[in-house]
């Protein structure tokens, strides 16, 4: 994660990374990320492809954006973000609502996209090996979910459903590869803040990296 942050804050890798990953520009560090892992694994699934599977419907950007922003104003993670730096991320975000019980996230897929819930609630539970599910938690307005998963392309921990008709903001690796193109100064914020979060998730539970919640 250091190497990210300081990737982002100079646009330069630091000198013990390739100036490349195999052939693809620095830009596209979080897809590639995906583009390794299914190498060995299934393709991760984009969120076209999961909203159509959803029956998703597109939410008008404007005020999708404005409750993100506020949402954000309320968040002790986003704190030191301007009001330019809110508005260049939500930007990269798409906006979306859910019908009830529907699967946003499945367990053990690779996930290449993270989302905000701005009004709703999504149930987060672990399937355990004799296939029960356990309810983890229930994430309402504000809540992050997915994140881990976009940053490191590794499989998903958790299923996350909506228990009623939902409102989603969704964030794909590609749109934080053009974030941190386009303004790397908003890019380091938006991924610190990821960042921060899942450290101190990680404190509470006291398990290794691969137990987060979604």
């Amino acid at each position: 994660m250091k190497k990210v942050l300081e990737f982002l804050r100079t646009g330069r890798q630091s000198p013990d990374s390739e100036t490349e990953r195999d052939g693809f520009p620095e830009s596209q560090f979080f897809t590639t990320g995906f583009q390794e892992a299914a190498a060995s694994t299934v393709a991760a699934p984009g969120w076209a492809e999961r909203a159509r599977a959803l029956g998703g419907r597109r939410l008008a950007h404007e005020p999708a954006a404005r409750r993100l922003k506020e949402l954000w104003t309320q968040d002790r993670f986003m704190t030191g973000l301007s009001g330019q730096h809110l508005e260049q991320c939500a930007r990269h975000f798409e906006f979306w609502t859910i019908d009830a019980d529907r699967d946003v996230i499945e367990q053990n897929e690779p996930g290449s996209f993270m989302f905000i819930v701005l009004h709703g609630v999504v149930a987060v539970d672990r399937q355990q090996p004799w296939g029960e599910r356990v309810r983890l938690t229930e994430a309402r307005a504000g809540s992050v979910l997915g994140e881990m998963s976009l940053l490191d392309a590794g499989p998903r921990a958790s299923y996350c459903t909506t228990l009623r008709p939902s409102e989603i903001a969704v964030l794909e690796a590609r749109m934080l590869d053009a974030l941190i193109e386009r303004d790397p100064a908003s890019a380091v914020r938006i991924v610190g803040s990821l960042a921060r979060r899942l450290s101190l998730r990680l404190r509470k539970l006291g398990t290794p990296s691969s137990s987060d919640s979604a």
